[in-house]
């Protein structure tokens, strides 16, 4: 229900509703698709700290069995699409609730299955979508789990495809789709003429952020070889102007590259809370990180965009991906937010973590602080400011370990 103007109305009426469950089967949410004509023609239920968009994938529950059996998760863009080709017999397919895809969605896929097809309508739109997955897929693409990108032909959705042609046709179309790195390096040529000296060095420009952001060591090697041979120069070269670590010969004994590992840093325990829950970055005081790191230097940055944010508390994933997609740090935000949903926090375990962790660094300056004013009080080198500032934090510390020790306590009654 929604309340307006002294009315209370349904805010789904004259929609075919759409039950959103989550990984329980529960009913967490709500999509409208409008019966006659009007605007939206989709329609969500608000998120709520049960329902974020950016965490759930539809139709998952259902499919999940047929996932598992045909090896592959289907996703498509519209929840009608998920329930013909289920009609049909193409089970295995889920869609996003609406928005962009994200690092969330491909993890929780990658758990399940050995494949992931992106299925896109074939226009300007459909090739937008399905890039914005490849970049959000890139950084947590594995070796050995292929996602591949399929569009259909103009005017058809998997919906009106299948019923045209039926299940087998649609099938071997899902069969012969674009892997990504067939994909990107389609889109990278389409931007640049590789007949030219401009046109490779143009094409060796834009691949360097894809490639960079690779983590997969097998994917990275065939994709750095293919797009070497694209620009014109030796594997080497290419390596050199992508700014990649270069390959090791079979004869070194100096081990792969490993996967993406977590910086070790208090501040990217704070990044990853922040990235999981993007509505707790708004008011956040972050004077006490570590601002050479470039963790911290992240958090200012989501801290900064939502500071003063009106919509702040409506701040989801997916809005915080689609907000910081073209960042020079998009790469280290979809790890961090795949790390912080890792760790299975609620949002208020989250938030409580943050005040703490930020309370104890803020002790540790003052700490520090009081510890290097008392060295030169004993040299009778402080000034009256100092004086007064030294006094100053020597109360305030015991006040701030008071305030964090309740706190702690509250939270312990709490769990109790």
């Amino acid at each position: 229900m929604i309340e307006g103007e002294g009315k209370r109305y349904d805010r789904f009426r004259d929609r075919v509703m759409f039950p959103i469950l989550n990984a329980r089967g529960l009913v967490i949410g709500f999509g409208g698709r409008i019966l006659d004509k009007g605007e939206p023609k989709y329609l969500n239920s608000p998120e709520t700290p049960l329902f974020e968009k950016g965490r759930e994938v539809y139709g998952l529950v259902q499919a999940r069995d047929a996932i598992r059996a045909a090896g592959r998760a289907l996703v498509v863009e519209g929840y009608m699409d998920v329930v013909a080709l289920a009609q049909f017999g193409v089970g295995y397919a889920v869609a996003t609730l609406g928005t962009a895809t994200t690092p969330v969605h491909v993890n929780k896929l990658l758990k399940l299955t050995d494949e992931i097809v992106f299925c896109f309508d074939g226009d300007a739109a459909g090739r937008k979508a399905a890039w914005r997955a490849l970049q959000v897929s890139l950084p947590i693409a594995p070796d050995n789990k292929p996602i591949r990108f399929l569009f259909l032909p103009d005017g058809e959705d998997p919906d009106t495809y299948v019923r045209k042609n039926g299940k087998d046709a649609f099938e071997r179309l899902v069969a012969g789709a674009q892997v990504l790195s067939e994909f990107l390096l389609a889109e990278l040529r389409n931007g640049a003429n590789v007949q030219t000296a401009e046109g490779r060095s143009q094409f060796l420009a834009a691949a360097r952020p894809y490639v960079q952001g690779i983590t997969g060591a097998s994917l990275k090697l065939q994709l750095l070889k293919e797009i070497a041979r694209l620009g014109g120069v030796t594997q080497e070269e290419a390596e050199k102007i992508l700014g990649v670590q270069p390959t090791a010969s079979y004869r070194s004994r100096a081990p792969a590259k490993r996967d993406f590992r977590p910086p070790s840093t208090v501040e990217w325990k704070l990044l990853s809370r922040v990235a999981a829950y993007p509505r707790l970055a708004a008011g956040l005081d972050l004077s006490a990180v570590d601002e050479t790191l470039e963790e911290s230097q992240l958090l200012v940055e989501l801290a900064g965009h939502f500071k003063g944010n009106g919509e702040a508390e409506k701040l989801s994933n997916a809005m915080m991906i689609e907000w910081f997609k073209d960042s020079p740090r998009a790469e280290l935000l979809f790890h961090a937010q795949a790390f912080g949903l890792e760790l299975g926090e609620s949002e208020e375990d989250s938030r409580r973590f943050i005040r703490h962790t930020l309370w104890k660094l803020e002790i540790g300056l003052k700490k520090n602080e009081i510890k290097s004013l008392g060295e030169r009080l004993k040299q009778g080198q402080l000034s009256k400011d100092e004086h007064r500032r030294y006094a100053r934090l020597i109360s305030e510390v015991p006040t701030l370990e008071l305030k964090l020790q309740e706190d702690a306590r509250e939270a312990s009654r709490g769990l109790g």
